[in-house]
């Protein structure tokens, strides 16, 4: 067939149809560059149900376990648990001002494969009053929740 015997509906059709494929495979390279920055938050519960890949970024959400933090030189290990699971998580660097044992954190990084969670930056709450909305839903989940624990809006 040829353009001149072509109708202009097939013309049409022909354009719409190369349009949506030009348009799905945008969008497709956009979600692929897309899936290196993408991190999922997970409580030491979760991290210990699922099968992490040694290289995959995640943040770690729960409480500093009380007793827990050590410091040997400029880094600082501490345990953090949402009350059920533990997890060991080491950082080299400046921990925010207001961290602290029995509050709730969000750590982002790697799990080691010796089972130590690698942070690479870590939030500490701001206020009494605040606690970081994932760490609030998982303590929900676990039936760990307190009066007077209340997450303000999300995080950045």
């Amino acid at each position: 067939m040829t353009a001149k015997t072509m109708s202009r509906k097939n013309r049409r059709m022909i354009l719409v149809v190369l349009g949506l494929a030009l348009l799905g495979s945008g969008a497709a390279l956009v979600l692929t560059a897309m899936n290196d920055a993408i991190v999922f938050f997970f409580s030491p519960s979760e991290i210990k149900e699922r099968n992490l890949a040694a290289d995959q970024r995640v943040r770690l959400g729960g409480l500093v376990e009380d007793g827990s933090v050590t410091k040997a030189g400029g880094t600082v290990s501490f345990i953090v648990t949402d009350t059920v699971e533990k997890i060991s998580v080491s950082y080299t660097g400046v921990l925010p001002d207001l961290f602290r044992e029995g509050q709730g954190i969000v750590a982002e990084g790697r799990l080691g494969p010796d089972g130590v969670f690698q942070a690479s930056e870590v939030l500490a709450k701001h206020d009494e009053n605040y606690m970081p909305r994932e760490v609030a839903d998982a303590l929900k989940k676990n039936g760990h929740w307190q009066p007077g624990m209340e997450p303000v809006a999300d995080t950045p």
